[in-house]
């Protein structure tokens, strides 16, 4: 992949001349050697990911820093800065929230081992020496202290024990490889869909994954590798028509972004080539095309291309996605559905319940109103059926009735609330079908079990600055909510173009009460109203040209 690789060296001294400018030089300041980030915060593990960088640059002879001495020095400085602030017990910090962090001195050390197996492999020149016994002196010191543990969220399991593992073996340490087991013995929380507990598409599945391939190449075990083919298998049907990853199932930060995936590059291409799976090397020659489309920077992997310098030259003729596919994960509760220039996704569990995607236009569906502490349409069920998908929820009415006894309090809150009887009812069943028709989907929306309470379509279209109707035209819609009673509506963006109806508005109650969702201030959002019960279908159809 040469032209990637050539890419991936430019963009690389980018990032070192960056490092360069913002590094602290100032020999009085206690942050002497270190960056800081852009919101000008000062830890060791931006600094870390800034000496990554410039390690690559000085040691790789396509740079315009290799050899530079004086990069060098500034490496040197970046190490010893990182050095005053590792705590005796090995761990750093992660000054915005997490302290003495185990997880955090992970990913600091997924950044060195690359750097020191690379420094290790070769003829190192005097500069090398001194950053390799620098760093593998702050790599030592933090392994021992991943010892002691703790972590916040499951991914940060998997950090910590493949970074365990992989140190156990370059520092010949058994001790680490002996914790990361006890990690492991949880079990891993890929399911047969290859998602993982966080259901980050857009960023910790391929933490995921690279823990994963760290784990099966320490152990040998290929158990560790068929985790991370199964969410790669599944990620490529987690791509929109704009390139970017869907993330609105996600349960992470990254939820409801958007996303490219180019971070997954690397990924796609070792297993592609070690795994012999074609499909995974078309798609990384894609993501390439993605990242020059969108004049993205190439991905910081300049240290693993080093590593493995037979992929250098490595070509390979095919490029691509998947752009048909119908794809049921069931133990995820999701269907992914991609018809060209469209996809549509269905979820269970979620308000969000429905996805519609072209190029540059997004619209997510949700149905709200208020029976008893429910305030939105969360499909319980999710099925296929003959000729789509059917998602439907109960939403259970009921009353708390007065203790037979007294509870030896007066005090509401004092009292134990989960021991009362209730009187149940009445209940709202909600049933959705959705069914594929040309260019779009239709959604039939049923209610019934109670009369007269007030329900909303919500459609919030991400994207849009003009809205057209037979009866009105708006533009700069983004952030602007209206309710529409009659007719089809038409949202566009001077590139694509979604036509949604018929709508029907018989009351203007869509704010909710107590807790109800807000709409999206980014999104130009749509309202259908109407009193249960009621029995409404409307299609969402791309009609760009």
């Amino acid at each position: 992949m040469r032209k990637h690789y050539e890419k991936i060296i430019r963009d690389n001294d980018q990032r070192v001349k960056k490092a360069l400018r913002i590094q602290v030089i100032n020999e009085n300041s206690p942050y002497h050697g270190g960056c800081p980030e852009e919101n000008d915060l000062m830890d060791a593990k931006y600094t870390i990911y800034r000496v990554y960088d410039m390690v690559g640059a000085y040691s790789n002879s396509g740079s315009v820093y290799y050899k530079d001495a004086k990069l060098a020095e500034r490496i040197v400085l970046a190490l010893d800065y990182v050095a005053r602030y590792q705590h005796e017990d090995g761990l750093f910090d992660l000054i915005r929230c997490n302290f003495h962090s185990a997880p955090d001195t992970a990913f600091i050390v997924k950044r060195m081992l690359p750097v020191l197996h690379y420094l290790k492999s070769v003829q190192r020149d005097e500069w090398q020496e001194t950053i390799y016994q620098k760093m593998s002196a702050i790599a030592k010191k933090s392994a021992y202290g991943l010892l002691a543990g703790g972590f916040h969220t499951p991914n940060h399991r998997w950090a910590i024990a493949s970074n365990l593992m992989e140190c156990a073996e370059f520092f010949e340490e058994p001790k680490f490889a002996e914790t990361a087991k006890i990690y492991l013995a949880e079990g891993i929380d890929c399911n047969e869909d290859g998602e993982f507990a966080e259901k980050s598409a857009g960023n910790y599945n391929r933490i995921n994954n690279d823990a994963m391939i760290t784990m099966g190449r320490c152990t040998g075990d290929d158990t560790f590798f068929e985790y991370a083919v199964r969410n790669l298998r599944m990620m490529l049907t987690y791509i929109e028509p704009d390139g970017t990853i869907f993330t609105a199932n996600s349960t992470r930060q990254d939820n409801g972004k958007r996303v490219f995936p180019k971070y997954y590059y690397w990924e796609y291409l070792t297993m592609g080539v070690e795994r012999d799976i074609p499909e995974f090397l078309d798609f990384a020659n894609y993501i390439f095309e993605v990242i020059e489309e969108n004049h993205l920077t190439a991905p910081d992997i300049l240290i693993h291309y080093m590593n493995r310098p037979e992929l250098i030259d490595f070509e390979w003729e095919g490029c691509g996605q998947l752009t048909e596919f119908e794809r049921i994960y069931s133990e995820s509760g999701i269907a992914r559905v991609r018809k060209g220039d469209i996809t549509y996704t269905l979820m269970k569990g979620k308000s969000g319940f429905l996805y519609f995607s072209t190029a540059s236009l997004d619209v997510a569906v949700k149905i709200g109103g208020c029976i008893c502490e429910h305030r939105a349409f969360i499909p319980e069920t999710f099925e296929k059926t003959e000729d789509g998908f059917l998602l439907t929820q109960v939403m259970k009415g009921w009353y708390y009735l007065p203790f037979k006894e007294y509870q030896g309090t007066s005090d509401w809150w004092q009292m134990d609330n989960s021991k009362r009887e209730k009187k149940m009812g009445p209940d709202l069943t909600i049933e959705v079908r959705v069914k594929e028709v040309e260019k779009g989907v239709e959604v039939n929306v049923k209610l019934h079990g109670i009369e007269r309470a007030p329900f909303r379509i919500e459609l919030a279209v991400l994207g849009a600055y003009k809205a057209d109707s037979d009866s009105f035209s708006m533009f700069g819609v983004a952030g602007k909510q209206l309710l529409v009673k009659q007719g089809d509506v038409r949202v566009s963006n001077g590139r694509d173009a979604i036509d949604i109806g018929p709508a029907f508005g018989t009351h203007g109650f869509i704010e909710g009460i107590f807790g109800s969702e807000e709409s999206d201030h980014k999104s130009f959002t749509m309202y259908f109203t109407d009193y249960t019960e009621f029995d409404h279908t409307f299609t969402i159809q791309n009609v760009t040209n």
